[in-house]
């Protein structure tokens, strides 16, 4: 009677697959759900002064990229940014602001010539429509000048919340946070202010946010976010706060 092979019946050469021993999938199970529960119960306290410190240690004082020489122009370039980058509406507002730098002088410019000057950005017909009215409103309700408040500025033509932060922050020294799709990406990808809507994440951050840190927040988080932590292609490795982040797609 032929006697039974004791060998493998697979074909020499091929690797033998290894079991992996119970501590290490033990342990990674383990990471795993650390991973998790880093994500769902967020940052602490000492990161979020920690991203904050980092941002301070490499630019003090940062500046938004909208060129203005006052409140009233810093709103009109604000107004017209949306659906625009910073560097189309600087472009378009460098000639217009030598001549029209106050609501007076803009309403007295008409709707006609200020689209002359601004035709090169998006939806320029309905924007200078809404700086000549907003214009109008800022002479007949505030005397020409810009209002420290934000339902105030929130009652102008053409200016929304986001608006109304931004000239309350750059113009009266403000610590308000206004939240644009950057400072969104960011807020959410790192776990700083995760929320389904820019109002949640200011909310979010004006809790989260450091005192010390508050009048510059949103302009570091925009920065990093349009400069670093890109939509389509984070640039991780170059990240000053990547250990902390809580984003799992990271870029190498």
């Amino acid at each position: 009677m032929a006697k039974r092979s004791t060998h493998s019946s697979e074909p020499a050469g091929l690797p033998v697959a290894r079991k992996r021993p119970a501590k290490a999938i033990a342990n990674m199970a383990a990471a795993k759900a650390a991973a998790k529960r880093r994500k769902r119960d967020g940052l602490t306290p000492a990161e979020i002064q920690a991203i904050f410190f980092r941002f301070h240690a490499i630019d003090p004082e940062p500046k938004g990229e909208l060129e203005s020489v006052n409140a009233y122009t810093l709103l009109v370039a604000v107004a017209l940014s949306a659906q625009a980058t910073d560097v189309g509406v600087n472009k378009a507002t460098r000639a217009l602001f030598q001549i029209a730098d106050t609501p007076a002088k803009m309403v007295a410019l008409g709707e006609e010539k200020l689209i002359s000057h601004i035709k090169t950005i998006g939806l320029y017909r309905n924007k200078a429509k809404n700086v000549i009215a907003l214009s109008e409103k800022l002479i007949a309700e505030h005397g020409g000048e810009v209002p420290a408040d934000r339902d105030a500025l929130e009652t102008l033509p053409g200016v929304g919340r986001k608006t109304a932060n931004v000239v309350l922050n750059m113009a009266f020294g403000i610590p308000t946070i206004a939240v644009d799709t950057h400072l969104f990406r960011v807020a959410n990808r790192t776990g700083l202010a995760p929320g389904k809507t820019p109002l949640a994440v200011e909310l979010g951050l004006e809790k989260v946010v450091p005192d010390a840190y508050r009048l510059h927040a949103h302009h570091w988080l925009i920065l990093h976010g349009r400069y670093i932590c890109k939509a389509a292609k984070p640039l991780c490795p170059k990240c000053v706060i990547k250990d902390i982040c809580r984003f799992e797609q990271k870029t190498a």
